[in-house]
């Protein structure tokens, strides 16, 4: 039920048949009001300047946009970096540091699976999550950071940072709840918007593959997939941050006659333990020119 209704959402905002488009003008009264309201929210903020160079990478639709592969693709240009996220779907809570200069000090539970891809792809970060990216951001200084890349925090609109957004295609432009948009680029805030395939490309490795692979993923839109995937005899979707379970993920490769499991970074850094045989479809980014200049 509730992988239906997420998936149900997710057409809604990108892709509306006639039915929800419908939905979605009538819902229009509560859209404007949200989008005044994230306005007037945004006016009364007052910047803090934390005296560090802050970089944040997200998008303003709910949803998917690649931010993690550009983020890492980012932090890897800089000797020691920080990461900071909330980690979305964790199992713990507060401030808490994922992996520092020793290596990384928890598990996938504790971090989310976002973070924990950080810290598994970024040899020389501090990747810390935190539901008050303030308390983050000392944190990262005091552990000697040069830079702090946030994910996905262009609404915290207090702290002083360079925003960078990436631009997500859809259908259906308005605010929530009739759209996907969570805020807009108001005309006060300063931001670079990029593209991918224009400002950034993706590069796809696929290691250890095998004969027959099944795609099992659950990350937001798992149709943006489909562009890089290699022959697979099955896809099997589920919700975004869905927490797996060994047994269905053993049903699935029975049922498919599956010499392996094909899962992007963000699913294999929650199965991994398992000790079922898995392909990964790795996705990495290479940043264009235009987009470095901006920054650097």
């Amino acid at each position: 039920m509730k992988k239906a209704l997420v998936f149900w959402v997710e057409e809604y905002f990108y892709n509306p048949k006639p039915l929800q488009k419908f939905l979605s003008y009538f819902l229009l009264p509560l859209s404007r009001l949200y989008c005044f309201v994230m306005y007037l929210l945004f006016k009364l903020q007052t910047v803090e300047d934390f005296g560090i160079k802050i970089v944040s990478v997200g998008n303003l639709t709910v949803g998917g946009s690649g931010k993690t592969p550009l983020v890492t693709a980012l932090a890897k240009l800089h000797a020691k970096p920080a990461v900071i996220l909330r980690g979305y779907g964790r199992e713990s809570s507060g401030m808490l540091v994922v992996k520092d200069e020793t290596g990384i000090l928890c598990d996938v539970r504790q971090s989310g699976d976002e973070a924990m891809i950080y810290a598994q792809k970024l040899a020389n970060a501090i990747v810390i999550v935190s539901e008050d990216r303030k308390i983050a951001i000392q944190k990262a200084k005091e552990l000697g950071c040069e830079i702090v890349f946030l994910d996905d925090a262009y609404s915290k609109h207090n702290i002083k940072k360079q925003d960078i957004l990436i631009e997500v295609a859809t259908k259906n432009n308005f605010c929530l709840p009739s759209g996907p948009y969570r805020e807009r680029l108001w005309k006060e805030k300063e931001a670079i918007v990029v593209q991918e395939d224009v400002d950034f490309v993706r590069e796809v490795h696929v290691n250890k593959p095998t004969p027959r692979m099944s795609l099992v993923t659950a990350i937001a839109r798992p149709q943006r997939l489909d562009k890089y995937l290699p022959p697979v005899v099955a896809k099997h979707y589920f919700e975004d941050h869905h927490s797996f379970t060994k047994e269905e993920l053993e049903v699935i490769l029975q049922k498919d006659g599956a010499t392996s499991l094909l899962v992007t970074f963000k699913d294999y850094v929650k199965i991994q333990s398992f000790g079922l045989p898995l392909s990964l479809l790795d996705l990495e980014v290479k940043v264009g020119d235009k987009l470095l200049k901006c920054l650097f």
